[in-house]
C-alpha cells in the first residue's frame, strides 16, 4: 500500500520529470527552428550561386565582373554612402536639439520622431513625385515649373529623409547616456558651451555616431524600392538583383548579386557593433545630464540653425504625410486638384482581403518573433548551454544581410519536398517571424542583465522546476520586453517589402506589396489609399502599446 507520503513524492517526481521534457522539447524546438528557418536558407543562397544545373561553377560569378556590373557596384557605394553621411548629419542636428530642450517640447519632438518612424516603404517617394514630380502640386500647379525628380538625387533625398527619425531616437538616447559629470567638470575649467560640446559631448557620442552611420549604410545598401521608383535610368546592386529574379527568373545570376550585397553590409555591421560595444564601455550607470534639471544653453545663432534643420525636417514629415492623405482623397490627373473617394472604392473591393493578411501576419509574426527571442535570451543568459552562443549569432544574421537575400534564400530552400512552402501563407509568415528575432533577443538580454537571480535561486530551493520558473517568474517580469519587440516586430511587418517581395503569391498577397505594385505602375491615388490605411492600423496599435507600457511601469 502506498502511503501519502509516497504519493506525494511520486507526484512530485513525475511533475518535475514533465517539466524537464518540457523544457528540453522548448530547447530544441528552438534551436532546429534557427537552424532550419535562418541558417538553411542562408547557406542554399550561397549553393545556388556556386552550382549551375547541379555543377559546382563559378560562371555567374564570373558574369558579374563587366563593366556593367561594376558600375552598378559603384553606385550602389556611391548613393549609399551618400545617404548614410547626410542622414547621421541631419539627425545629429535634430538629437542635439532635442537634447537642449526641457519639459513638454522635448517630449513632443520625441513623440513625434517615434510616429514618423512608422511609415510604410515607398512613402517618400510617392510624396515626392505628388509634390515635386512634373505634375507636382508644388513645382507644376504652384510655381508652374516641370521638374525632374528622378535620377540618383533622389535616391539620395528620400534615404537621407527616410532614416533620420531612427537616427535621431539612437543618438537622443546615446546623447542622454553622457554622465553628468563630464558636463560639470568642463564647465567649471572654464569651458565654454561650445568648447564642451566640441570637446567633450561629441567626443563621447562619437562610437553612438558611428554606429549609426554604418547602420545607415546596411539598410541603405539594401533598398531596392527607393531605386526602382524613383531612380529612372540611375541602377544599383539592389534592384538589379531584384529584376534578374523578377523579370529573368535567373535563380543562380540572382544569388550571385545578392551574395555581394553581403561582405559591405557585414563590414558595415561590424563597425556598427564594434562601435556600440565602446558605447557601453563608455557608459557607466552614472547620472546622466538629460535626466537632470541641469541647463547646458549653446550659443543663441547656433541653436536656431539646429532649430531650424529640425523645424524642417517635421515640416517635410507633415508635407509626406498630409499629401499621402490628400492624394488617397483627390486626382490630379487633369492638372486641376479634384476631391474624389473613388480610390477608396476600389481599393476597398481590391485591397481588403491583402490588407487583412497584413494584420493576421504581423500579429502572428510579432508573437512567435518576441517569444523565441526571449527563449534564446533565456536559455544563454540564465541556463548558460553550450554553443547557445553561436546559435543567437545565427539569430541575428537575417538582421545583418539584405532582405532581399533572405527572401530569395526562402524561395530556394523550400521549394521542394519535404519542406514545400512557395506559395503558401505560411513561408511569408516564417520570413517575417526569423527576420526579427534578433531585436527581441537584444531587448530580453538587457533586460536580464537587471533581474536579480536570487529570485530564481529562491524558487529553485522551494523545489520549483527550471520550466515552472521561467512560467512564474521570468515571464511576468519581461512583460514590458514582449509587448515592446511584439509592437517592433508588428510595426516592420506591416510595412515590409524587400524580404518577402518573392514570397507572396497572387492569393496570398499582402498590402504592403499592393502598394508597391500599385506605385510602381503610376497608380498613386490607390498606394495612397493602401499607404493611409497601412499608416492608421500601425500607429494606433502603437499608441495602445504605449498606453500599455505606461500602465506597466506605473
Amino acid at each position: 500500500m502506498i502511503n501519502s507520503k509516497d504519493k506525494k513524492g511520486r507526484v512530485e517526481f513525475s511533475t518535475l520529470s514533465f517539466d524537464y521534457i518540457i523544457d528540453k522539447l522548448i530547447l530544441f524546438a528552438v534551436i532546429i527552428s534557427l537552424l532550419v528557418f535562418i541558417l538553411y536558407p542562408i547557406v542554399m543562397v550561397i549553393s545556388t550561386s556556386i552550382y549551375r544545373n547541379g555543377v559546382f561553377s563559378f560562371n555567374n560569378y564570373k558574369n558579374l565582373l563587366s563593366t556593367q556590373n561594376l558600375k552598378l557596384i559603384r553606385n550602389s557605394l556611391f548613393v549609399s554612402t551618400l545617404s548614410s553621411i547626410f542622414g547621421t548629419f541631419f539627425a545629429l542636428c535634430i538629437s542635439i536639439y532635442t537634447f537642449l530642450q526641457k519639459g513638454r517640447l522635448k517630449k513632443m519632438i520625441h513623440r513625434s520622431l517615434m510616429i514618423t518612424m512608422i511609415s510604410p516603404p515607398f512613402v517618400s517617394a510617392l510624396a515626392l513625385i505628388m509634390l515635386f514630380g512634373r505634375r507636382g502640386l508644388i513645382t507644376h500647379n504652384l510655381l508652374g515649373l516641370s521638374v525632374n525628380p528622378y535620377g540618383w538625387q533622389g535616391i539620395v533625398l528620400l534615404q537621407t529623409i527616410g532614416q533620420i527619425s531612427l537616427a535621431s531616437m539612437m543618438l537622443i538616447s546615446t546623447l542622454n547616456s553622457i554622465d553628468l559629470r563630464q558636463i560639470l567638470a568642463s564647465r567649471d575649467l572654464g569651458a565654454t558651451p561650445m568648447e564642451t560640446l566640441l570637446h567633450v559631448i561629441l567626443p563621447s557620442i562619437f562610437p553612438g555616431i558611428m554606429s549609426v552611420l554604418f547602420l545607415q549604410f546596411t539598410m541603405n545598401l539594401a533598398d531596392f524600392g527607393t531605386p526602382i521608383i524613383i531612380g529612372g535610368k540611375y541602377k544599383v546592386l539592389a534592384t538589379e538583383a531584384y529584376m534578374t529574379i523578377f523579370s529573368a527568373a535567373d535563380l543562380g545570376k540572382g544569388a550571385a548579386i545578392s551574395v555581394l550585397l553581403i561582405p559591405p553590409a557585414v563590414i558595415a555591421f561590424y563597425f556598427y557593433r564594434k562601435n556600440m560595444a565602446k558605447l557601453d564601455n563608455l557608459s557607466d550607470g552614472t547620472k546622466a545630464v538629460g535626466g537632470d534639471n541641469y541647463e547646458f544653453n549653446l550659443p543663441i545663432g547656433f541653436r536656431l540653425i539646429l532649430g531650424l534643420v529640425t523645424g524642417v525636417f517635421f515640416i517635410l514629415m507633415i508635407l509626406k504625410y498630409g499629401n499621402i492623405f490628400l492624394s488617397a482623397i483627390s486626382t490630379n490627373s487633369s492638372g486641376k486638384l479634384v476631391f474624389t473617394l473613388a480610390h477608396f472604392e476600389k481599393a476597398r473591393f481590391m485591397y481588403l482581403p491583402s490588407l487583412y493578411r497584413s494584420i493576421v501576419l504581423s500579429i502572428t509574426s510579432g508573437i512567435i518573433s518576441s517569444i523565441i527571442g526571449i527563449l534564446l535570451s533565456y536559455y544563454i543568459h540564465r541556463r548558460n548551454i553550450p554553443m547557445m552562443k553561436n546559435i543567437e549569432f545565427i539569430s541575428s544574421l537575417p538582421y545583418i544581410i539584405p532582405g532581399i537575400f533572405f527572401g530569395l534564400g526562402y524561395i530556394v530552400a523550400f521549394n521542394k519536398e519535404p519542406l514545400l512552402l512557395t506559395g503558401t501563407f505560411a513561408i511569408v509568415i516564417l520570413n517575417c517571424t526569423f527576420r526579427h528575432i534578433s531585436v527581441s533577443n537584444k531587448a530580453a538580454n538587457a533586460a536580464f542583465t537587471t533581474i536579480d537571480k536570487k529570485i530564481e535561486d529562491a524558487a529553485r530551493d522551494l523545489g520549483a522546476s527550471r520550466f515552472r520558473i521561467f512560467l512564474s517568474i521570468i515571464l511576468p517580469l519581461l512583460k514590458s520586453i514582449f509587448l515592446t519587440s511584439f509592437i517592433n516586430t508588428f510595426t516592420a511587418c506591416m510595412t515590409t517589402v524587400g524580404a518577402i517581395i518573392f514570397l507572396v503569391s497572387p492569393r496570398n498577397v499582402v498590402a504592403s506589396i499592393e502598394m508597391f505594385k500599385d506605385i510602381s505602375n503610376g497608380q498613386y491615388g490607390l498606394g495612397a489609399v493602401m499607404a493611409s490605411l497601412l499608416i492608421i492600423i500601425t500607429v494606433s496599435v502603437n499608441l495602445i502599446a504605449m498606453r500599455l507600457l505606461s500602465k506597466e511601469r506605473v
